[in-house]
């Protein structure tokens, strides 16, 4: 039997995958054009969303241009430094900063540069990198997956407040939880992400997903519209469904919705639960509990006025959680999320 197309692991880009076309395109768009005023993007979505694939996506394809250099780091550690190893390692420019005479070796990286004189700053050490590669008509592309409030995270952004400012050709690219982005954006002298665009990852399209399974697993529409209704356009319930049902030889029975819901709850949901405070908590059970959605009926179930309700609702239709866009109602934007919040509410002595 042939490998299985879809995967249940994050972080690993899926060989079987519906991709954001349309968010790709805007941020390709914005980075490559000739006069761009756009530099940086914040992918946000709830954890499973297809933040990663989105920004794998848009890196692959930057770093088949010849004039993209593309760095891949992490929010931890030292950003600079990881930023200036990553660029003196690339075999297509690090002659150019061997050329402009940039030391490294005062930070262990590349090759002394004999007659100049060493920095202690990688910042203006960094800054001088990227004015090399603008005299060569290069740009770089930075990508920070899953950003979160750090030492590092905030000397990288302030020091990249500075590379902006002086039209160095710096792009860069992230993707976070909403809370730690805001978390970030909040930080003093950080406030500049504010004009960051976010790019929030809805559900997938739901045709789209019905397609897949029909294309990959040979079944009839009807089938496949059920397979992508019980994923409500949730990639990482979209990549969940179609593991289970390609290891069960291609057949959807009764053996495979605990399965996916058990995948669900122990990689996603209970990481969300626990990162819920009491109040989103109990807002999050009144919706569980409210079939038509409303809120008027929402707030008379768990007993709160509107003005108790409302800022816990928009932190959850931030958070990804519900649905807002119609008036007055709200409704789980994730599979079995509603049985699940149900389960752990009634299932703790509050």
């Amino acid at each position: 039997m042939a490998q299985n197309p879809y995967t249940t692991l994050f972080g690993m880009e899926p060989k079987e995958s519906i991709r954001r076309t349309g968010e790709e395109r805007t941020i390709l768009d914005s980075f490559t054009a000739d006069d761009t005023t756009q530099m940086m993007y914040m992918i946000t979505g709830v954890r499973g969303s297809g933040k990663t694939v989105l920004l794998t996506d848009v890196a692959n394809r930057l770093r088949e241009e010849k004039d993209w250099v593309v760095v891949e780091i992490s929010s931890e550690g030292d950003i600079l430094l990881k930023i200036a190893a990553a660029l003196s390692e690339e075999n297509k420019v690090a002659r150019i900063f061997q050329n402009a005479s940039i030391n490294l070796s005062a930070f262990g990286l590349g090759v002394e540069v004999k007659g100049r004189s060493q920095t202690t700053s990688m910042e203006i050490t960094l800054g001088k990198m990227f004015e090399s590669l603008k005299k060569q008509k290069k740009r770089v592309l930075i990508t920070i997956d899953e950003v979160v409030k750090s030492p590092g995270m905030k000397e990288f952004a302030s020091a990249y407040q500075l590379y902006i400012r002086k039209k160095l050709p710096v792009f860069l690219l992230m993707t976070g939880l909403h809370e730690n982005i805001e978390d970030l954006q909040k930080e003093k002298n950080l406030t500049f992400l504010y004009r960051a665009p976010r790019i929030v990852l809805t559900p997938l399209n739901i045709t789209a997903v019905m397609e897949n399974y029909k294309k990959r697993f040979g079944v009839d529409r009807e089938k496949a519209l059920e397979m992508a209704r019980m994923t409500k356009g949730y990639p990482y319930a979209f990549q969940s469904l179609g593991y289970y049902v390609w290891e069960n030889k291609k057949r959807l029975d009764d053996t495979i919705l605990p399965e996916l819901r058990k995948q669900l709850e122990e990689y996603v949901y209970d990481i969300i639960w626990e990162r819920l405070s009491d109040k989103d908590r109990l807002v999050a059970y009144g919706i569980a509990k409210t079939p038509s959605g409303k809120t008027a009926e929402i707030r008379k179930e768990i007993g709160l006025e509107p003005n108790e309700f409302n800022p816990y609702r928009k932190r959850l239709i931030k958070k990804g959680l519900i649905n807002g866009k119609q008036w007055g109602v709200v409704t789980f934007t994730l599979p079995y999320f509603r049985e699940y919040i149900i389960d752990m509410y009634e299932g703790i002595d509050y």
